[in-house]
């Protein structure tokens, strides 16, 4: 099992870090082909890959934040995302149909 965590953001970072959260992997990018059934993917990904990661047997745990509308688009520090919220939510995403 792996735990990765999914961000380009060095803030996500740092506040993973602060947080204690033992991550094998951290990357800015996720390719769905490296994920394995039992793999833990923490992170804010698309719906569509939240999706994959699920299909495969892997826990999808977002990373959630209660921003406001006005910080959209800045670079936040590990300090910001604390005063955010910012807190590990798991789900489980499937695509319906085909």
């Amino acid at each position: 099992m792996t735990t990765f965590f999914v961000s380009r953001h060095p803030g996500a970072a740092a506040w993973a870090q602060a947080q204690g959260l033992a991550v094998d992997r951290l990357l800015a990018h996720l390719d769905p082909a490296e994920v394995r059934a039992g793999d833990i993917i923490i992170g804010t990904l698309p719906v569509n890959l939240a999706a994959a990661v699920c299909s495969q047997g892997a826990r999808y745990v977002h990373l959630a934040l209660d921003l406001p509308p006005d910080w959209r688009g800045r670079e936040l520090s590990a300090a910001d995302m604390a005063a955010c919220g910012a807190r590990l939510e798991e789900y489980c995403v499937r695509r319906v149909g085909s």
